[in-house]
């Protein structure tokens, strides 16, 4: 699996805006995708260091539509602390 396939897009919410001051940025990842697989992903990626990584599984919501019923997909989700002493990940492009 590249690396390019472990990582899907960041996720963009004003939660984890707030949290990039603190050098964490939280991705969707592959389902299976695992601790190390991340790390080494971001690490290829965008060329910094991680001091730590954290994964949790989120299932899908009930949606309906008139009378039928279905869930959205289900995901894995990243969060990834940077070192100190690491460079930010640029995820908008400033000019």
């Amino acid at each position: 699996m590249s690396a390019r396939d472990v990582i899907i897009r960041p996720v963009v919410t004003e939660n984890s805006m707030d949290s990039m001051a603190d050098k964490k940025y939280t991705f969707d990842v592959a389902l299976d995708a695992n601790k190390v697989n991340v790390r080494q992903s971001i690490e290829e990626i965008f060329g910094v260091q991680v001091k730590k990584v954290n994964i949790m599984n989120v299932s899908g919501k009930k949606k309906r539509q008139g009378r039928y019923v279905g869930f959205t997909a289900k995901r894995r989700k990243a969060i990834v602390t940077l070192t100190e002493d690491s460079d930010e990940i640029k995820i908008f492009d400033e000019e």
